[in-house]
């Protein structure tokens, strides 16, 4: 058995070396060259392990990973500062000047996608004879619909998008994944059994969730805002962002309320007024450097781990059709759920050529696959995660490189855009060499 050491050791170390590789060879965008790598090791130690067994070190790097709680890993561990890195660098007058929208593809949306998905999945496992209850299915629509902050976030840097579509999709990506967190919960308890299905009880849950985590994140926010102001002392100050990711995050998990979006609210409140009056020069810059790297490494050894997880998610033979046909069936609920705007009396400020981009652009990642690890054991549990990883590796790969081809098909080529007046250029926060 790896120890912790020896686990962090071995991933930073892949990550280097694959990161390595690719600037030196490949030059894909840093994330998404990770998880190719990775994915080829992983395949390449499958066939291996079948044409030559017992010779290869498969059954150690499986144990392996097989012992790292990857869902804790993601969800408990890097998704609050990776969501903090972000926030901390995002334009909040930008943001709320586009609080429709957002509130649209955050709130409603995933709702929407869970629901025909849900059904949808259903649907085609019993026209398949599998053992995947309308419950379960409903559990997979929570847990593939919302976009991934993390996978986004690491995208957007090299899309080359504008600073509307940009922020659109950040603020989409910043706080639709606790409420997609809290539904999965609440499915999950009742698939199992647990639970009753209670409609007010879910809506109530999504509520607190939602409302408490903003109302924690902009308390603990202020405060450290009111510390920094206190104080010059860029050592100090750099703590104090540390502590208020960690200590809100753990809060928001002990009072019920989303950790995420709590960890967003504090992030934009730092990010939008601690550098204007709180923080001096050497101290932004310090402040700014920590959370770029923490945002960097996190996510090189994230996307490595999505790469080798499928020594651990391999789906049996019988699960790749329906694996293969949620692919099509998730990307029409994007697009139902994007398009609903148009079929409402009251419109959203959302662009039709930006509603065709956002469709391709809800992009899955760690946290789809994180919670699908999460699952209990069962039978509906192998379809689930193979039809996840299958959704995950083709957002990843085919939807991420693609995303900058289709902006500019569609003219949305943000490079002549004038930007907003303080607005962040997310490029220039970790941005590729």
């Amino acid at each position: 058995m790896a120890s912790p050491l020896e686990l962090t050791a071995l991933l930073l170390t892949l990550s280097a070396l694959f990161g390595w590789i690719n600037g030196l060879t490949f030059r894909m965008p840093r994330t998404i060259g990770l998880l190719l790598l990775g994915l080829f090791v992983a395949i390449a130690l499958i066939l291996a392990e079948i044409f030559f067994p017992q010779q290869t070190p498969y059954d150690e790097v499986a144990r392996s990973l097989g012992e790292l709680d990857f869902t804790g890993l993601v969800i408990d561990g890097m998704l609050a500062f990776i969501l903090f890195a972000g926030a901390l660098h995002t334009d909040f007058r930008a943001l709320h000047s586009l609080r429709g929208p957002v509130a649209y593809l955050a709130l409603v949306g995933p709702l929407l996608s869970t629901l025909i998905v849900g059904l949808s999945f259903w649907w085609l496992c019993q026209f398949m004879s599998l053992p995947v209850t309308l419950p379960w299915a409903l559990v997979f629509g929570a847990l593939i619909c919302p976009t991934d902050p993390i996978s986004i976030l690491a995208i957007l840097k090299s899309a080359g998008l504008p600073n509307r579509l940009q922020m659109e999709l950040k603020g989409e990506a910043m706080f639709n994944d606790g409420v997609g967190i809290v539904l999965f919960t609440f499915l999950v308890g009742i698939a199992s059994g647990h639970e009753s299905p209670h409609v007010e009880q879910a809506a109530l849950e999504i509520l607190w969730a939602a409302g408490g985590g903003l109302a924690l994140g902009a308390t603990t926010g202020y405060l450290a805002y009111r510390a920094m102001r206190a104080i010059d002392d860029f050592a100090v100050e750099v703590l104090i962002t540390l502590a208020l990711v960690t200590a809100t995050y753990a809060i928001a998990e002990r009072i019920g309320a989303s950790g995420p979006i709590s960890t967003v609210a504090a992030g934009l409140l730092v990010g939008s007024r601690a550098s204007k009056d709180a923080m001096s020069e050497e101290t932004e810059n310090y402040v700014s450097a920590l959370w770029t790297m923490i945002d960097q490494v996190l996510n090189s050894v994230l996307f490595l781990l999505i790469g080798l997880e499928v020594l651990i998610v391999a789906p049996a033979p019988e699960n790749f059709v329906v694996a293969a046909l949620a692919i099509p069936l998730v990307l029409l609920a994007r697009v139902a759920a994007i398009g609903v705007p148009f079929l409402l009396p009251v419109r959203l400020d959302i662009k039709p050529r930006n509603m065709v981009f956002l469709s391709w652009a809800g992009i899955h990642g760690g946290i789809s696959v994180a919670l699908a690890l999460a699952i209990p054991p069962g039978d509906a549990k192998p379809i689930i995660l193979a039809a996840t990883y299958a959704v995950v590796l083709f957002s990843l790969i085919v939807q991420a490189l693609t995303l900058r081809p289709l902006a500019q098909w569609l003219n949305l080529s943000g490079a002549n855009e004038e930007p907003k007046k303080g607005a962040s250029d997310p490029a220039s926060h970790g941005s590729e060499k």
